[in-house]
């Protein structure tokens, strides 16, 4: 029976856990069935059976070997139990006069099970497994599950403490420095946790060529994590003055200049990223929805086949197919989200998607919902902008105001932040002065702010200060050749009956990006009322059919 034991082990250390699982069936029966086989060999056995299952994917299952061969180590006789470490989960050893002397680490069992808990998404019961195991039991790879578990849970503070134990493991563990960025931890705090003098036998001059990068590292996690973009961005540049062609970092970036507006610079290191390494889905949906913002249907649609044929297992996947939907059929784009959620209900871009799709098909009491979930996993403005907006359209601006104000707390240097606070307050008559002082704070913080600086051209033109609204849009295409401005700038100059510079801006907006909508319907509108016709009269085509519908009996009789 040694010699299965020891095919079994050799079967899993090479990865074939199908034909692992199935060997497991002799040996797990034979040493179960056996009436001489010790409570220690029939665990050792239902251990190897439980890592063929969970190696191939099959949870449940090894969830209840895991178990049982718990249940068998808690009647090993105390002596046996007494020469237990911490050293491994259990000596596979291929000499039966070692048989007597393995070891089986019931902690590691423990892990294990948590681990088959947290794939069948069953946090609560991982959590309770994990807390199970003594602190000092604990190795790094449990450490990182439990902080992991307790953020889910929202004991920060026990968070907080698991990933703070991480890096006193191992002081390399990026994750775990995101994650205390995360949580609010400072970067001072941070590297208090570090080793502060070099190994033996490793040139002080290495040291501090590594440290270096780890405190520009820590910064800039910090850094974005307190809404200090800019600061972010100064750290990681840095960085890749010593590491240029590291995804990771520029993945970091690009996400970093999406948030702040930066949508093409992002863009083009997105680009680089899959230049680099064509296989990578990190943050992929987040270059999906600059695309789709950017209205490049045919990138978009590349990088949706790309990443399908990566990974059609990750969120970010059908998060992109949806955006790819979105345009043409919500319903079905709506659908592609939801799957996104599915195969990961933490996945914060998803649950975004779902709302600004549910919004966009009328559905704002809905699209509150899916807001409030990405809110609730971890603050993001786009979540906020999406609860504001669904508020205000379900006539409840105290609850926008609310969800504006709460965006401003947490992040107290973000011009989007203030503009949102400005929206909810634009949306009534009384609140438009108090709007303008959050639109004018927005672009005092963030000059290069576009939205903040269309929306108080929007006000100007409300209030009846045209003027004002052409000189602001007017100096901002200045400086920065956007269609949104054009646009925006044609609409006010048709609506004061400037036609000829109404259109020379919706034409220079549709060179610019020729799948503007907006740009579209106004020119369209533009070239009607130019010819002196009435744009908001129906066409010839309709008219047609309503005489057709009124004059045919038949087809009244049918419908």
């Amino acid at each position: 029976m040694e010699v299965t034991k020891d095919q079994m082990t050799f079967l899993l250390d090479n990865g074939l856990f199908d034909s692992a699982q199935m060997l497991g069936c002799f040996l797990v029966s034979s040493a179960v069935t056996s009436v001489e086989a010790s409570p220690y060999l029939k665990a050792e056995n239902l251990i190897l059976q439980g890592d063929a299952l969970f190696g191939a994917r099959k949870f449940r299952r090894a969830l209840s070997m895991y178990k049982q061969a718990l249940q068998h180590c808690k009647i090993i006789p105390k002596q046996a139990t007494a020469a237990r470490t911490a050293l491994s989960t259990l000596n596979r050893s291929s000499s039966p006069n070692n048989m007597n002397i393995s070891v089986i680490n019931e902690n590691e069992v423990k892990f294990k099970i948590a681990l088959c808990h947290c794939a069948l998404n069953e946090n609560r019961a991982a959590l309770a497994e994990m807390e199970g195991i003594p602190l000092k039991a604990r190795t790094l790879k449990m450490n990182l599950t439990l902080g992991k578990l307790y953020r889910i849970s929202r004991n920060n503070r026990g968070a907080v403490s698991c990933y703070k134990d991480c890096l006193r493991h191992c002081p390399h563990a990026l994750e775990a420095i995101t994650a205390l960025a995360e949580l609010g931890v400072s970067s001072k705090e941070i590297l208090l946790l570090f080793p502060q003098a070099p190994n033996r036998g490793r040139s002080l001059l290495d040291h501090w060529d590594t440290t270096r990068w780890l405190h520009r590292y820590i910064e800039a996690h910090c850094c974005i994590a307190s809404n200090d973009y800019k600061g972010g961005l100064e750290h990681f540049s840095d960085i890749l003055q010593r590491f240029p062609s590291n995804v990771h970092i520029l993945l970091e970036v690009a996400k970093v200049e999406a948030i702040i507006g930066r949508n093409e610079e992002a863009i083009m290191n997105f680009e680089k990223v899959r230049s680099i390494d064509p296989c990578v889905m990190t943050y992929m949906d987040e270059y999906a929805m600059l695309l789709n913002i950017k209205s490049d249907q045919s990138k978009l649609n590349k990088l949706v086949h790309d990443l399908l044929n990566v990974d059609a297992a990750r969120p970010e996947a059908f998060v992109a197919l949806s955006l790819l939907w979105e345009k043409k059929d919500e319903r079905r784009a709506l659908a592609y989200a939801e799957k996104s959620i599915r195969i990961d209900d933490r996945h914060i871009l998803g649950h975004i998607t779902k709302g600004r799709l549910f919004f966009s098909l009328n559905r704002p009491d809905t699209a509150v919902t899916a807001f409030r979930a990405a809110q609730e996993l971890r603050p993001d403005l786009r979540a906020f902008q999406g609860l504001v907006r669904s508020y205000l359209a379900l006539s409840k601006a105290k609850e926008a105001l609310y969800a504006a104000r709460e965006a401003m707390k947490i992040m107290p240097q973000s011009a989007k932040a203030l503009k949102l606070v400005g929206d909810v307050h634009a949306s009534n008559s009384s609140g438009r002065e108090k709007a303008r002082k959050f639109y004018e704070s927005s672009l005092r913080l963030e000059p290069g702010y576009l939205d903040a600086a269309l929306a108080l051209a929007e006000l100007h033109v409300v209030e009846g200060r045209t003027k004002d609204a052409v000189c602001l849009l007017e100096r901002y295409i200045k400086d920065c050749a956007d269609d949104s401005l054009h646009t925006k700038l044609a609409q006010v100059f048709a609506a004061t009956s400037m036609l000829s510079e109404a259109l020379s801006h919706f034409q220079e907006a549709l060179r610019i990006n020729p799948q503007n909508e907006a740009a579209k319907k106004g020119l369209d509108r533009l070239e009607k009322q130019m010819k002196g016709i009435d744009p908001d009269a129906p066409e010839e085509d309709e008219e047609n059919e309503v005489d057709d519908a009124e004059g045919d009996p038949e087809d009244t009789d049918l419908l």
